[in-house]
């Protein structure tokens, strides 16, 4: 599969951004609809101490509450892994819970998050459940889920490389995904150059806002001089 790549010194301008400045500028470029390219509040970030992650998505669909036809588990498949190491690093683990309630069992623990890590995996991204907090924190490996569960129960993959949906995003293999505390979502790799500078100079803009209203003599004709001008000179970027 031939998966679009950045060089090191974007993937590193990307990582020092925060995701609400990404979607910032995102939004500017008019690319999609301001309400997708993102996870909702069902998904939420385990670890909101840990910086920013960028990676390719390498997607997967799970099961876990139903048990199988014979035996007391699911056999282990390797294959899925495999899959894992055709992907640019650094990989981002898409993980789609396919059950009706998901979040029954957790796949991903202590044990999944080291051999992804070592395989090059920055974190995780499911619907489903994650758990043993404290050992997957130790690695700086970053999770986002829709809850955390004691027990895997049937837990196993059933196919993978496939586009996924996880928290209303949707993900296509090899996506490049951004995520911290906020929440995650997908920058598409036709603006993705123009990303960190048009997301700075939002941030610049916000913060003489910021510094406005904290400003001893602030006031609202202030206020209102202060966004008519940055009004104008969207419009004039915008030309």
């Amino acid at each position: 599969m031939s998966i679009r790549q950045l060089d090191p010194a974007q993937l590193e301008q990307l990582r020092r951004l925060d995701s609400c400045s990404i979607a910032n500028a995102i939004e500017t470029f008019d690319v999609r609809l301001r309400n997708r390219g993102f996870t909702d509040s069902s998904v939420h970030c385990v670890f909101d101490d840990l910086p920013p992650m960028v990676g390719y998505a390498v997607t997967a669909r799970v099961r876990t509450s139903e048990p199988p036809m014979e035996g007391h588990g699911y056999y282990y498949r390797l294959d899925w892994l495999e899959h894992v190491l055709s992907f640019p690093a650094p990989r981002i683990l898409i993980l789609e819970d396919m059950d009706q309630h998901p979040g029954l069992g957790s796949l991903i623990g202590d044990v999944h998050a080291n051999i992804l890590h070592a395989m090059g995996c920055v974190g995780v991204v499911t619907n489903g459940a994650v758990r043993n907090l404290p050992e997957v924190r130790a690695l700086a490996f970053q999770m986002f889920a829709g809850n955390v569960t004691v027990s895997h129960a049937f837990s196993h993959i059933f196919d993978f490389g496939k586009p996924v949906e996880v928290g209303r995003m949707q993900v296509q293999p090899g996506d490049l995904i951004h995520g911290d505390i906020h929440g995650v979502q997908t920058i598409p790799f036709e603006i993705v150059g123009k990303i960190p500078a048009v997301a700075r100079e939002m941030k610049e803009e916000e913060q003489q806002i910021i510094q406005l209203c904290q400003a001893p003599d602030f006031s609202f004709a202030k206020l209102r001089t202060e966004v008519s001008a940055l009004g104008q000179k969207r419009k004039e970027i915008q030309r």
